[in-house]
Formats: C-alpha cells, structure tokens, sequence
C-alpha cells in the first residue's frame, strides 16, 4: 500500500500531461478547430480571467500557435510610411519571456492601406522548425530553439507571384516530409510543395489565374485518400499531398478572390463558405477520389444573405448542422442537409455590420467562441438555437475597422493550449489561465 501511495503523485502528473495539448497551427492540430483539453472552466471568475503574462507586440492579424513550451507570433513595426519590418518571436510559454527575434524588411506597397497593419498567417509548428510568412510572400524556416535561419523563399522574387490586396494569408501546411504553400506564382505554382528541411521545391500544382486567394491549405485523410484540399477563386481542388497530382476539382467562382474561410469536412462532406458566393456543400465520393455538389445557396446580395455567407469565421459542421458567422454578423444554423437556415442570433458578435466576426472552436458539448469585440465566450450552438454559458472580456480590440460602434476589432484567432488561451492584438500578447479551479 506504501508503495501504491507513493506512485499516486506520478500517476497524477503523468494524467495531467496526457491530458493537456499544444496547439501548433492555425486552428489547432490539423487545422480542425477543436480543442479536446480536460480540466477546463465550466464558466469565467466574476472577477474576470487572470493573466499569467502581457508582452508587448507590433501590428499584425496573424494568430500566436504554442508548442514545445514556447509561442510563436509574427508582427509588424513601421519605420517609414508603408516600410518597415516583419519579426518573428519566441516567447517562454509558462513566463511570457522573450527568446528569440527573427526580423526581414517588408514594404507594404500595394496592399489595401487601412489594412496593412502586419502578418496575417499563424507560424505553422512542425518538431524542431517553425515556418512563418509574411504579409507580401516572405516564407521562413527557422530553429525553434534559436530561431536561426534554415531556409527562406520569396513568393514574389523566386516564382513571380503577384501580392493580393489583403496580403498573403495562408499559412504552409505540413504533410509527412513536406511543406505544402499557397504561394500564388506564375505557371502552375498557385500551390508549391518543398522539402520541409532544405526547402528545395519538390513539386508545384494548379494555375494561379488572377489571385490566389487567402484560405488555408488543408491536409484530410478524406474517404479514399490522403487529400490536399485549395480553395482557389475559381473553385474547389483536391490534389495528392505527395505528388501535386490533381485528384478532382469543383469550378466555384468567388468575386474579388475573397476565399478566406478555412475548408471544414465532416465525414465525405466538405464545405466552403464565401462572403459574396455564399456556401457550397460537396460529397466526396467513398472510393476513388472524386466529389459532387450537394448543394449551393446564396442570397441576392452580401447583405440580403440566405443560408451563411462566411467571411473571417470559419463554420463549423456538428452532426447534420452548420454554425457559422454571416456576412454582417448573424450567428446561423443551416440544416446540412439542404442548406437553408433554420436560426439565427446578433447575440454572439452584438452588432450587425459588415464583415463581423467571431472565431469558433469546438470544446467537448460546447463552444468557446471568440468575438471581435474582444469578448471571450462559452456557449452551446444546437437545432434550436444559440444557449450562451458566459462570457468575459479577453483583450483589447485594436485593429482598424470602417463603421463599427468601437471604431476597432480584434481579428485574431487565439491558441487555446494546456490549459490557457494566448491572444494578440496590435500592442500586446496575453496569456490567460482557463483551468477548472
């Protein structure tokens, strides 16, 4: 019995490890937006979230990721007009404390002005790298550990790419030995796979046309294969991760090359979701690679909506239904099955106006939701409706916004990991504590 007491702190420690997670990328492990940590808060102190840290940052969109016992973001500092330099950082995760600096100089030249504020692309965790990206094409591979360069890559210089006008967005992906990109170049380099050790190129795939678009690359372990799925402006592709090799692809014109809500599958269903285009439901097939449209429902304008037109959020499939945040702010469940909205609710983002936001991630029977007020909120999204839990503010809204009653927003999608939430917004990163007392 000694000696069984004597384990019990052990046996405890090692189910505390198990059970926390890091979250390495943009939405989480494989880009899924669920977070499956025990021991979290049923609902927030009325005190509100205690902070273990606040750093100063730069400008920027691009979300912290967090693995290995550090956080990983990139900013923006301006020196001259629309001059300046992009950095990576390495803080401490338990201190906050400042490792490492990695920084390039950036012209923000051509992109949309009230906008270019930094990086847009969450930094992509894979062992001992950390990939990031920059707002007009700059591709890094860095030591965690020293944030020493391994390799770069230049959109622009090394493939032609032309910069859209909200910046490049998509943060690489990692497959296997791989580092799969949206680089957006000339020829058939829209997506370009490297090495993801020596970053020598090792296939590229899909014409580029006009824009590459800004959604995420998206690695399934779909029905039937292993699938690299890109949503381009001009459609819906799947290609094989190792090779490039087309496997099928759906045309789904977007207008302005607004693709920006990140692919969600459920099972053979993949959905997309655009602000002017509305959603396109498609089946994937169960035995060779191939997909059908299910469905495609828009409204007669952005405003005059039917079903979801997603533009920041991303949606999220539970069972046979669709949550996700329209084009002016309405929280939304669709029926999967056809499309057509069976609710809606302000209740979550507050205020309807263009381009309103919320970041959704799924918790076990609930959903923590993040909104651009900068409020962090726990509630449950069912057929019925929206059933909120709590909700508490979480930082600062500080990024630029056109006709919004605070004049800013918080654009940034945080990571939810071992138990805390880290944010950003154009000053400063937070971490806060969202564990069960």
């Amino acid at each position: 019995m000694r000696r069984n007491a004597a384990l019990m702190p052990v046996l405890c420690a090692l189910t505390v490890a198990a059970a926390a997670e890091d979250w390495p990328e943009w939405r989480g492990r494989g880009r899924g937006g669920v977070w499956t940590e025990t021991g979290i808060l049923r609902s927030f102190p009325a005190s509100g979230l205690e902070y273990t840290w606040r750093v100063p940052v730069g400008g920027g969109y691009a979300g912290p990721v967090v693995a290995r016992g550090r956080v990983f973001v990139t900013d923006f500092r301006s020196s001259e007009g629309m001059k300046g330099i992009e950095r990576a950082l390495a803080l401490d995760e338990e201190t906050g404390k400042l490792l490492w600096t990695r920084d390039w100089p950036v012209d923000y030249s051509g992109l949309q002005p009230r906008y270019a504020i930094g990086p847009r692309a969450s930094p992509t965790v894979d062992g001992e790298r950390v990939y990031v990206l920059g707002a007009m094409g700059a591709l890094l591979c860095l030591d965690v550990e020293t944030g020493r360069g391994i390799w770069e890559k230049d959109y622009v210089r090394d493939y032609g790419a032309r910069v859209p006008t909200w910046g490049m967005a998509g943060a690489p992906v990692v497959d296997g030995d791989l580092l799969i990109a949206l680089v957006g170049g000339r020829g058939d380099s829209l997506v370009v796979a490297f090495d993801k050790r020596s970053g020598r190129e090792v296939w590229r795939a899909l014409p580029t046309g006009e824009e590459p678009g800004y959604a995420q690359p998206v690695v399934f372990d779909a029905p039937g294969a292993r699938q690299l799925v890109v949503w381009h402006p001009r459609g819906v592709a799947s290609l094989d991760p190792r090779s490039g090799e087309r496997l099928w692809e759906v045309p789904f014109d977007v207008d302005l090359g607004m693709t920006v809500a990140t692919p969600v599958l459920a099972g053979r269903r993949l959905l997309v979701s655009s602000f002017f285009n509305g959603s396109l439901l498609l089946e994937l097939a169960a035995g060779p690679p191939g997909a059908r449209t299910l469905w495609h429902v828009r409204g007669r304008s952005e405003i005059d909506s039917e079903g979801l037109h997603a533009l920041i959020s991303t949606p999220v499939i539970d069972g046979e239904w669709i949550y996700g945040v329209d084009s002016y702010g309405q929280l939304r469940g669709l029926d999967l099955r056809t499309g057509k909205r069976r609710w809606e609710s302000l209740e979550p983002v507050g205020e309807k106006a263009r381009w309103a936001a919320a970041f959704i991630v799924r918790h076990g029977d609930r959903y923590v939701i993040n909104n651009d007020r900068g409020e962090l909120i726990l509630a449950r999204l069912t057929p019925d409706g929206y059933e909120e839990i709590d909700r508490t503010p979480l930082i600062e809204p500080t990024s630029p916004a056109s006709g919004r009653e605070r004049g800013a927003v918080h654009w940034s999608h945080p990571a939810y990991a071992n138990r805390h939430v880290v944010v950003r917004n154009d000053r400063e990163i937070v971490r806060a504590d969202l564990s069960a007392r």
